[in-house]
């Protein structure tokens, strides 16, 4: 009797013995993750200097989503090593910033700029070392001509998409004279190239454009010779704190006609350095400013909602179309090195091959002729009322 009850027992704590070993807890799969070598991006950011209202939202969003993904896996089990580096808004600073990310950190794809001009910087860079680059600015020079722009891709809507949503818009409404303000810098130079497209074949002219600096204070001037135009409208292609000056410039010389701005504003950095006057503004954007406006059917509206509560959760504030940018830069990189490995001819190839991705700039859908991807059914019309974003469409 007793050898049989030594028996019984040495079987059950070989079994309890067995299931253990079999059951993987939380911490087991974490050291699997860590024996898997990791996989290494980049992002060089406009985190602090005249981006920074773009910057900082796209930092906390890429942090939030690195987090995220590691606590979830990483891709196909190789955790993500993120490294963030500022450009302090300065294109040099873009430059040294991206050597700095593939020469030393060996990443396989870098995400940025912010801003238009930071971007362009890093071009040059990137192309001779042959590594996969994913804007989160708008000027379509950053990826036009795509023969000379085999490794660049981006995420914010191109200028030409802006302008054409804009001059539609006023022609809509029988407008058809406009004065043009815009910055002085890459930004603003590639939205007068566009919106000098983009008027004429929708019937609009253009009677009078003016430039103003970045870090200029007060526009009064310009806006006092679109006063004494005939102008019907303003077009002001600017980002903050520039296009929260001049809309405040604008309304304190009465100027009675409508103000449109772009893209570039779509953060709460406006709203706040505007005030009141930032009321009645009129503005194509992304759709994530009027995520609960729009009707259930949109394709993008699930994706925008979790992004919003995602980020709302950690960081007890909305995000900003910028913060999107970075949102759709990250997971395209992701995507695209989960289906090719760590191997960035292969990663750049997948990111080409992109269809149909729903993103929060909008869904999608990359090529060998198109390494933005969006349409101007990615943007909507939308004007600022009581400080609120408000769907006009």
């Amino acid at each position: 009797m007793k050898k049989r009850f030594y028996s019984l027992c040495l079987a059950f704590i070989m079994l309890v013995a067995l299931v253990g070993g079999c059951a993987k807890s939380p911490s087991d799969k974490a050291t699997q993750q860590q024996d898997k070598e990791p996989y290494r991006i980049g992002a060089v950011v406009d985190i602090s200097g005249g981006a920074a209202s773009l910057g900082e939202p796209e930092r906390d969003t890429l942090k939030m989503l690195v987090d995220d993904l590691n606590a979830k896996g990483g891709i196909n089990g190789h955790p993500v090593e993120l490294t963030i580096l500022d450009n302090k808004s300065l294109e040099t600073e873009a430059v040294l910033a991206a050597k700095r990310l593939i020469d030393q950190n060996k990443v396989l794809a870098v995400l940025g700029c912010s801003a238009s001009g930071t971007s362009l910087a890093m071009i040059d860079t990137v192309q001779k070392a042959n590594v996969p680059m994913i804007s989160m600015a708008a000027s379509a020079k950053i990826v036009e001509p795509v023969k000379d722009r085999y490794w660049v891709f981006k995420t914010a809507q191109s200028d030409i998409v802006v302008a054409n949503k804009i001059a539609k818009y006023l022609a809509a409404k029988g407008i058809k004279d406009v004065a043009f303000l815009s910055m002085n810098n890459a930004f603003g130079d590639s939205g007068r190239v566009n919106f000098e497209k983009a008027a004429p074949a929708n019937g609009l002219n253009i009677v009078l454009a003016e430039k103003f600096e970045a870090t200029d204070k007060d526009m009064t001037s310009q806006l006092a010779k679109v006063k004494a135009s005939k102008a019907q409208a303003t077009v002001v292609w600017a980002i903050p704190p520039s296009a929260a000056i001049i809309t405040k410039n604008f309304r304190d010389l009465g100027l009675d006609m409508p103000l449109i701005q772009t893209h570039g504003i779509g953060n709460k950095a406006f709203l706040d350095l505007a005030g009141d006057a930032a009321n009645g503004v009129i503005a194509p954007m992304g759709k994530l400013v009027v995520a609960e406006q729009l009707p259930d059917s949109d394709p993008q509206k699930a994706a925008l909602l979790a992004y919003i509560s995602s980020y709302e959760k950690k960081f007890n504030a909305r995000p900003s179309t910028f913060g999107g940018h970075a949102h759709d830069a990250f997971n395209l990189a992701v995507k695209a090195i989960g289906e090719a490995g760590p191997d960035r001819q292969k990663i750049r190839d997948a990111l080409e091959q992109t269809t149909g991705f729903v993103g929060i700039s909008g869904v999608f859908n990359l090529s060998a002729q198109d390494h933005n991807g969006l349409g101007e059914d990615s943007m909507v019309m939308v004007e600022i009322k009581d400080g609120q974003w408000k769907l006009l469409e």
